[in-house]
């Protein structure tokens, strides 16, 4: 790619992304088109397949002047893939494994179950192609080399289950192969039929984005697969197969109730499944007895020690995350047809429920899941959120079977209908122009992206009055900048996933407007890491006020569109 010492670097001649892969054309000094596609299997439907952390580099060359030439492909990969303090030993080695060869690399001093700076300190590293397979000879027409790179850890997860202890999970593809090598020998010869279903996959998200919302949404969902599915860890233990997910960047949790929020639009949109395979842990944990708090959990611990917190003192976002996981799982209910999933965890759903009663239509001074602007009182975003839970309640009672169905489900009704009543009254400017929502209760000159109203909507509840709806897509047409809506008044910021599903429930010309700066910030974004999701609204910076994201799956959120009912 032109980064290390020896040949001149070559010329980039094109680039396109598709969802599962990245693909760079170079012309090499006039003579050879060299096409190198790097391809991220993704897999929805196949939790085996998905638990293997391995990805494809095909170099595909040809003649570009009609002449023969005599064509090399050599490619390399160093030890700092394998921590990040460059100062630690490496050992190497290399083998042969099914006509593959590989070379291997781990840590010298491995330290199972421990990252540092985002990257894991054991399991073992593998690059490798088919034997011999780097020579093409004389060229004229194409010819190409397939090389693949991968990390293989045996163990994956220390969970806390319902057990008296934690118990090591296993990645899912060691329960099918008796090694590494043999689990890289597989993928590598599958190349065929991954490349296929890579093919099926990125013309389905294509399609249907498309006809959603046009190119710009297309541009955004593509973006955003790869993101989302990168933070997943597919984990198989003694009762069940798990699906674990790490919040990158922003601190390392695993399991954080509102960062699977944000990403769940994605999950939802191809395959439910996931999303139940994504809350299980978190149920688990907490039917268990390993929490004492009245409110849901906030995570399970720092990736990849899911051991939860039995002295509760995780991180306290009461109204958030009760609300969050009575939505998702009854969103999960509504798509899968699984309505014993709300019976099995009725007890907790319904603790829960009964907090929100209690806090979400005047919440207390507390956080939300923009932990990173800071606490505050009577939150008119957050106490929707907490209303619209309630609301839930009443669906997952009537479709729970419990006894009494109809009773609790009407007083739960009843609750959140006297509740949201008595919100567009408290957390609404009607007397400015245009009316919209505010930031907080008590600070009328105050505003905040309502993101929190598209539950309604996904879980198709048509509780919130539709001139609300209406009052904020006319509102944010005033406030949109170059590159898009600021979360609020407290600072210039914006945040792409909430963004996303605000515009999900806009009114059509707004939703085009907010996909097209959301757009125009993946094109002039000077920043050049993997797609943050919080910056300055006005520069498409990284915020000089607040945190650094990087790469999170809270991009999933672009998926908010696909994910609504149709």
């Amino acid at each position: 790619m032109g980064g290390a010492p020896g040949p001149s670097p070559v010329d980039q001649t094109s680039f396109e992304y598709t969802a599962t892969k990245s693909i760079f054309t170079f012309d090499v000094g006039g003579k050879v088109t060299l096409t190198a596609t790097f391809l991220s299997p993704v897999h929805p439907n196949d939790l085996l397949r998905q638990s293997m952390q391995f990805s494809y580099l095909q170099a595909s060359v040809e003649s570009a002047d009609g002449a023969s030439h005599d064509v090399q492909i050599y490619s390399d990969i160093s030890g700092e893939w394998a921590a990040s303090d460059t100062s630690s030993s490496i050992s190497w080695s290399n083998g042969l494994n099914d006509g593959v060869a590989y070379h291997k690399f781990a840590l010298a001093q491995p330290s199972i179950f421990s990252e540092e700076s985002d990257m894991a300190r054991w399991g073992d590293w593998y690059f490798g192609t088919t034997a011999n397979a780097g020579d093409l000879g004389s060229v004229i027409t194409e010819k190409d080399v397939l090389l693949t790179v991968g990390l293989a850890q045996q163990q994956v997860i220390n969970f806390q289950g319902n057990s008296t202890g934690p118990e090591s999970l296993v990645a899912l593809w060691t329960t099918v192969y008796s090694s590494a090598e043999d689990c890289l020998s597989a993928f590598h010869s599958d190349w065929d039929v991954e490349n296929h279903d890579a093919l099926l996959l990125d013309s389905k998200i294509h399609n249907d984005a498309y006809d959603a919302g046009g190119q710009d949404y297309v541009s955004l969902t593509t973006l955003a697969v790869r993101q989302a599915f990168g933070s997943l860890q597919v984990a198989h233990g003694s009762r069940q197969t798990y699906v674990f997910l790490k919040e990158i960047s922003s601190d390392g949790d695993i399991q954080t109730v509102d960062v699977i929020f944000p990403a769940h639009p994605i999950f939802l949109y191809l395959n439910p499944e996931l999303l139940k395979l994504l809350l299980d842990p978190l149920y688990e944990n907490q039917e268990s007895g390993h929490y004492p708090n009245l409110w849901s959990i906030h995570d399970l611990g720092f990736f990849p020690n899911a051991v939860g917190f039995p002295n509760g003192n995780d991180e306290a976002m009461p109204v958030e995350e009760c609300g969050n996981m009575i939505i998702m799982t009854l969103a999960y209910a509504l798509r899968s047809g699984n309505s014993d999933y709300l019976t099995q965890h009725w007890p907790l759903l319904n603790q829960w429920a009964q907090f929100l009663v209690n806090d979400s239509l005047i919440p207390d001074y507390q956080l939300s899941t923009d932990d990173f602007a800071g606490a505050l009182a009577n939150q008119t975003n957050l106490a929707l959120k907490g209303i619209i839970g309630v609301r839930a309640m009443a669906e997952i009672a009537g479709m729970s079977g419990i006894v009494n169905a109809n009773q609790v489900s009407s007083q739960y009704l009843e609750t959140s209908t006297q509740y949201v009543q008595n919100w567009t009254t408290l957390g609404i400017n009607d007397a400015s122009s245009p009316p919209h929502t505010t930031l907080a209760y008590n600070l009328p000159d105050s505003h905040g992206l309502l993101y929190n109203i598209y539950a309604d909507r996904l879980l198709g509840l048509d509780f919130v009055p539709d001139w609300v709806y209406r009052m904020q897509s006319n509102f944010y047409s005033t406030i949109l900048g170059d590159f898009g809506v600021p979360l609020d008044t407290r600072h210039n910021w914006a945040k792409s996933d909430w963004q996303a599903f605000a515009a999900a429930v806009a009114e059509p010309a707004v939703q085009e407007a907010m996909h097209d700066r959301l757009v125009r910030f993946v094109e002039g974004t000077p920043t050049i890491r993997p797609l943050t999701d919080l910056y300055d609204v006005t520069t498409g910076q990284f915020p000089t006020d607040g945190p650094t994201f990087i790469n999170r799956p809270v991009l999933g959120g672009f998926f908010a569109l696909l994910a609504l009912p149709e």
